[in-house]
C-alpha cells in the first residue's frame, strides 16, 4: 500500500486554493509534502495545473463543467464540485466538513474576512494565507511558540486586549486596526478572553 494511500485518511490539512495572486509553485510545494486532498476554484484550475499539482476537486459552476469536461479525462480522477452564486469558500469548506477533514490551508483569502470563518472552527484547524503572510485563530485563549525574532500581526476586533509575555517583557495590546508587534528570539505567549489571530510572513515582501 503506497504512502499516498495512508494520508488520504483526512488526516492531512487539505488544501483550498482561492485565488494564486501574489503565489508561485514554491510557496504551495511546502503543502503538498503528504499528498493532501486538493481544491480549486474555476478561475484558478489551469494556472494550478501548469504548476504540476494533482487537482482531487474542482469547484465550478454549471457553465464551466460543461464547458471544461475534458479536464475530467486528463485530470483523471478529478472530480468536480458544484457551485451556486460562486460561492466557492463555503462550498469547499462544508464538503471538507462532510468528510471528516480536520483541517485546511486557505490559499488566497483576504484575513480582513477571518472572522466570518469563526463558525467554522469547530469543524476545522483553519489555517489563511493571504499573501505574503500566513493567520491562524487562537481558540482557546492561549498561543505559546518558540520565535527566531518577528514581526507579527495580531487580528481581533477593534478594542480587544492581547496579553504578550517574553522572557523579560510583559504588554498588553489593545488592537487597532493592524496591529503589529515585534517579539524577539525566544519563546513568546499570546493570551486574551477572546479569539484572535496571529499573521505572520511566510513570504519575502
Amino acid at each position: 500500500m503506497s504512502s499516498h494511500h495512508f494520508v488520504k485518511e483526512q488526516q492531512e490539512p487539505a488544501l483550498l486554493i482561492l485565488n494564486t495572486k501574489g503565489f508561485g509553485y514554491e510557496n504551495i510545494a511546502p503543502l503538498l509534502e503528504w499528498s493532501p486532498t486538493v481544491l480549486v476554484t474555476q478561475e484558478e484550475v489551469h494556472t494550478v495545473i501548469s504548476w504540476g499539482i494533482k487537482i482531487d476537486l474542482i469547484i465550478a459552476g454549471m457553465d464551466f463543467q460543461k464547458e471544461n469536461y475534458i479536464l475530467l479525462e486528463e485530470q483523471y480522477p478529478v472530480k468536480f464540485l458544484g457551485v451556486n452564486n460562486e460561492d466557492y469558500l463555503e462550498e469547499g469548506l462544508q464538503y471538507l466538513i462532510a468528510t471528516k477533514h480536520e483541517a485546511v490551508n486557505i490559499i488566497g483569502f483576504d484575513h480582513q474576512q477571518v472572522f466570518g470563518l469563526e463558525a467554522k472552527l469547530s469543524f476545522l484547524d483553519l489555517v489563511v494565507w493571504d499573501a505574503p503572510m500566513r493567520y491562524f485563530p487562537v481558540k482557546n485563549g492561549q498561543f505559546k511558540k518558540w520565535f527566531a525574532g518577528a514581526s507579527l500581526q495580531l487580528h481581533a476586533p477593534e478594542g480587544t486586549f492581547i496579553e504578550i509575555q517574553e522572557e523579560d517583557d510583559s504588554q498588553i495590546q489593545r488592537i487597532t486596526y493592524a496591529t503589529f508587534v515585534e517579539v524577539e528570539e525566544g519563546t513568546a505567549v499570546f493570551k486574551s478572553d477572546k479569539l484572535f489571530w496571529i499573521g505572520e510572513f511566510v513570504m519575502e515582501v
